[in-house]
């Protein structure tokens, strides 16, 4: 199979070029620890990676990526809170400054909530999406109603809806809120689109998304 072949040759890309140019960087990392200031909650679309659009050096970006971006809200029930611990350790123990939820264009699990695909399906024929996606639950409704279920339009409202949402529930995490309001912590709602190649940053006191400036 070519797949693994492919990553090898990338890699004597990185030992050759990469590495040795970038090797001062490493050894800071090795021996100082990671002390990023930004972390971003992403997709896991292969289509957008944050350290390829925000053309970031290693150390500098704290990365969690899950199907459309997605921050459940806080809660303490038994099970395995993957992107609440990224939260966490990000926050108290990185003491990062800023958190950038990033949704992007063409999302499949946005597109999926809205059209409510993978419902009533089994763990590995889609059961696992939709108990993912039905975090998406609180703002189908509003968007369905004035966008519909299907279309570009209707897809683009989602996916920029589920940024605020993800935003809304990083707010309920104690330890987020209590630094946001101290001013220690920033929140920021991003958006991009391989189509368009234009990242749009949420302005919060209208709602709307704008291009970076």
């Amino acid at each position: 199979m070519p797949e693994f072949a492919e990553l090898l040759r990338g890699y004597e890309r990185f030992r050759k070029d990469v590495y040795p140019a970038k090797r001062a960087r490493f050894d800071e990392l090795v021996a100082d620890g990671q002390h990023p200031k930004l972390m971003i909650i992403g997709c896991s679309d292969s289509r957008v990676d944050p350290a390829q659009i925000f053309d970031v050096d290693p150390g500098d970006i704290f990365v969690v990526r899950n199907v459309a971006a997605l921050v459940p809200p806080f809660e303490t029930t038994p099970g395995l809170h993957g992107v609440s611990a990224a939260v966490e350790f990000a926050v108290q123990m990185l003491e990062v400054k800023q958190i950038v939820v990033m949704g992007h264009g063409m999302c499949g699990g946005c597109k999926a909530a809205l059209t409510r695909d993978f419902q009533e399906q089994e763990p590995g024929d889609g059961g696992f999406i939709a108990d993912w996606i039905k975090l998406l639950d609180a703002v189908r409704g509003p968007v369905a109603e004035e966008h519909g279920t299907s279309g570009r339009e209707a897809e683009r409202a989602m996916e920029l809806a589920a940024v605020k949402l993800s935003l809304d529930n990083l707010r309920t995490f104690p330890w987020v809120r209590e630094k946001e309001q101290s001013g220690v912590l920033k929140l920021r709602g991003a958006f991009f689109a391989i189509s368009e190649g234009v990242l749009q940053v949420l302005d919060e006191q209208t709602g709307a998304f704008l291009p970076a400036e």
